[in-house]
């Protein structure tokens, strides 16, 4: 359809897949998860701890998928599907993923790892929407367990974010593992981002664990657009799905 300048809005959705386990790994959940994540109907949603590869696991569970974890998730809800493989050891992968509706037309995974810690990244991606000249910008993260790495990483993003285009509708979203609740301040600051459920509620959500939330770890942050609607997930199935609640918004450009 062409650019008529009318409002245009969309949901995004992220959660931490636990690398397709419900808590405590006691079973592997990952189809059951496709199907809840599709009942939201986000149009973006952001993974982390999702599974690239892994040669035990594919071996050891009948309903393992042939294809890597998020290309699973994706199946044929999201047409377009992007992966940053962070961590990598001798059975397989993991790292965060994107899952799009609409075209991915660029995609770059960042390293942000601090030194002598394990590896952190960041996926960046641009998404065109069909019929408008408008370009999204998305960006997957999961920081580290460590105040300081955090701290480091969140420069590290602000200083990336600094080159995108400063007019450029941004949605930044992930675990950002922000129990001292530190993030918003830092981010806010030097980027320009804004958390959607403090916008709203005051507060980030409580998202950990997932069965009695009581820290609030993964955030959903915007630039250059509006929101509606954040919604925790914390109820089941989630609460069974994975170890933190997923959290949902629709973005107003």
């Amino acid at each position: 359809m062409p650019d008529t300048g009318q409002e245009f809005s969309f949901k995004v959705l992220t959660i931490n897949t636990h690398k397709g386990f419900a808590a405590f790994n006691r079973r592997f959940i990952l189809p059951e998860l496709r199907d809840a994540v599709r009942t939201v109907g986000p149009d973006v949603v952001f993974l982390q701890e999702v599974l690239g590869t892994h040669e035990k696991h594919s071996q050891r569970f009948e309903n393992w998928p042939v294809v890597p974890q998020y290309e699973f998730l994706a199946d044929t809800m999201w047409a377009d599907f992007a992966y940053g493989r962070n961590a990598v050891y001798p059975d397989g992968d993991h790292g965060n993923a994107l899952l799009s509706r609409f075209p991915i037309t660029l995609h770059q995974n960042l390293d942000v790892s601090v030194e002598g810690t394990e590896k952190r990244g960041m996926l960046h991606c641009v998404l065109e929407v069909p019929g408008r000249s408008l370009s999204l910008h998305m960006i997957c993260v999961h920081l580290g367990l460590r105040e300081a790495h955090r701290h480091e990483q969140m420069l590290q993003m602000s200083r990336f974010i600094e080159t995108l285009p400063a007019d450029a509708p941004l949605v930044v979203a992930g675990d950002f593992n922000d129990w001292r609740l530190r993030a918003n301040d830092i981010l806010h600051k030097e980027a320009g981002l804004e958390e959607v459920f403090t916008k709203t509620q005051g507060r980030p959500a409580r998202t950990f664990p997932a069965r009695f939330p009581l820290l609030r770890l993964d955030r959903i942050y915007v630039r250059n657009a509006r929101i509606s609607e954040p919604t925790s997930l914390a109820n089941q199935p989630w609460s069974k799905l994975s170890d933190h609640a997923p959290l949902a918004v629709e973005i107003h450009l």
